[in-house]
């Protein structure tokens, strides 16, 4: 079952505008409209994604569309070859190119610094990393900003 956690990235209509994506907390992780996961690289920096060229294939970032507005929490970066990538909170954010399926999360922990994001729901269930830091209801697992 999937829970709306951004209303302001659903499909909607704000002054005849149509919000193009969405991001929902599925099964405790947060994913993008089709269920496709979303992860962090522990390696970025802050609103600055390090992931390119060959990391940009097995991860790819999760690119602006044209007509997307930004909402709270979310921010816009660009990346080195100057697309527009979506981040939360400053964290870019990514797919894995491995998880074919809504709901896989075969990246996360891979090499120590992919990490899902999970949710809000799941902060009393999961046991964070002492390095962790909870922002606006999410829970991002290594490297803390």
């Amino acid at each position: 079952m999937n829970k709306l956690i951004l209303a302001t990235l659903a499909t909607a209509f704000t002054a005849n505008i149509a919000i193009a994506q969405s991001v929902a907390e599925t099964n405790g992780i947060l994913a993008d409209a089709s269920g496709r996961t979303l992860y962090t690289f522990d390696k970025d920096a802050s609103n600055k994604s390090n992931c390119n060229d060959g990391c940009a294939v097995t991860w790819s970032p999760y690119l602006v569309k044209e007509g997307d507005r930004t909402p709270a929490n979310f921010n816009v970066i660009t990346r080195d070859d100057g697309t527009k990538q979506w981040a939360l909170n400053g964290k870019p954010l990514y797919f894995f190119a491995a998880d074919v399926q809504a709901g896989e999360v075969k990246g996360d922990g891979k090499g120590g610094v992919w990490h899902v994001i999970r949710g809000a729901s799941k902060r009393s269930e999961a046991k964070p990393a002492p390095d962790s830091q909870a922002a606006d209801g999410y829970r991002f697992f290594g490297s803390s900003y």
